[in-house]
């Protein structure tokens, strides 16, 4: 097992700008992916497992709804402490980032945002702390990047609702307590509505035989007839700009951490190349090596100072989807090109499990098209800036 020796990047001393608060809670995470997260991540993505063991973990660094008020159950930090949490999480590995963003955008943001204060109460406190898990039903078989032509639907049948339909690609489903699942009522309008573990006719299958995101567990959430109480529904908003919020947050917080994906890549590189010698000298004295880290680290640089600035403009509520969108296109896109150019750096070693450079490559793969893919980002940006869409 070898040591994580990762020293963080900062090369336009960013932390300069952070309150002490700010790196508190980063080094908070940071030291706890080094301690529990490093030494297992390997051998858990290589046998396509989930370490739940971690979760006690997630919860007391605050990486279960960060943002969330602590009458609920959480920290009640500002929008880039939940940032550097997630950039720190996704250091050490992007399927565990993908389990805390989940937990905290996509679930208990729509409760807390979108539900009544019994269903704050009932859900968030054990959501915060990880005694329950929950996963967020959008995408369907037929649905990706079309989500309003869902077609899992409920029906009111007088004192409860008859839910029907199946969502594919889902982060935590096989060990979900409760799952936030996006439905079309009988006029065709989307609704959220809380399904829990037990619900008669509620499966969650698990997804095999992934390249990516191997140590996170992703299934599917299939209903049959299942009765959901009414209260269960989400009564603060409804229409499709509800579950796209949420993956504003989620990609908010993928912006953050694909930097840390690459911050690890890069590190990782940068420490093999004064190392690794070749033609009597370190291969970090060839320029083409140097080449790949000055820009490696030059983009960074630039993926941290737009995260930083969306954080603060996420603090002051003026973040716009179309400038989240930016940001997670272009960090994640970023981070795989680092991953790649690392990859290289490290010859055939690079691709072996006792370096992170071919599992974060591998994760990203995943990343670069969830929450949004590379393309759909694009056509945000672009309707944003001419006001034209391309998509109808």
């Amino acid at each position: 097992m070898k040591p994580d020796l990762f020293e963080a990047p900062d090369y336009y001393n960013l932390d300069d700008l952070f309150t002490e608060e700010h790196k508190l809670v980063r080094n908070a995470a940071r030291d706890w992916v080094k301690r529990d997260v490093s030494p297992i991540i390997e051998e858990y993505a290589q046998k396509a497992e989930f370490p739940k063991q971690i979760i006690k973990g997630l919860a007391e660094i605050g990486a279960f709804g960060p943002y969330i008020p602590e009458e609920y159950g959480g920290a009640g930090l500002d929008q880039i402490s939940y940032g550097l949490i997630m950039q720190e999480i996704e250091r050490g590995d992007s399927g565990v980032r993908s389990t805390a963003s989940v937990q905290s955008s996509l679930v208990m943001y729509p409760i807390w945002k979108y539900g009544d204060e019994a269903q704050r109460k009932k859900y968030l406190p054990k959501l915060a702390s990880g005694e329950w898990m929950g996963s967020f039903g959008l995408t369907e078989p037929d649905h990706g990047s079309d989500p309003g032509g869902m077609t899992t639907n409920f029906k009111d049948m007088g004192d409860h609702y008859l839910l029907n339909g199946a969502k594919m690609w889902i982060s935590n489903s096989p060990f979900c307590d409760v799952a936030v699942v996006w439905a079309k009522n009988e006029e065709g309008r989307i609704h959220g509505i809380i399904v829990e573990r037990g619900m008669e006719g509620f499966s969650t299958p698990e997804t095999h035989n992934k390249w990516s995101l191997r140590a996170s567990a992703t299934g599917e959430l299939i209903f049959q007839d299942v009765k959901v109480p009414k209260e269960n529904l989400l009564p603060n908003k409804s229409g499709l700009g509800a579950p796209l919020g949420c993956l504003d947050s989620a990609r908010f917080g993928i912006a953050w951490g694909a930097i840390g994906a690459a911050m690890d890549c890069y590190d990782t590189a940068l420490r093999y190349s004064k190392e690794r010698k070749q033609f009597g000298k370190p291969i970090g004295q060839f320029q083409l090596q140097q080449k790949k880290l000055a820009e490696m680290i030059t983009e960074i640089t630039k993926a941290q100072l737009l995260a930083y600035r969306l954080g603060q403009l996420k603090n002051e509520g003026k973040a716009t989807s179309a400038q989240i969108s930016m940001a997670k296109r272009n960090n994640v896109d970023m981070a795989l090109t680092v991953a790649r150019d690392a990859r290289q750096m490290l010859g055939g070693m690079g691709i072996t499990g006792e370096y992170s450079i071919m599992r974060h490559m591998m994760n990203l793969e995943s990343v670069v098209t969830y929450e949004g893919t590379h393309d759909i980002h694009l056509l945000i940006t672009g309707l944003d800036i001419t006001g034209l869409s391309a998509f109808k």
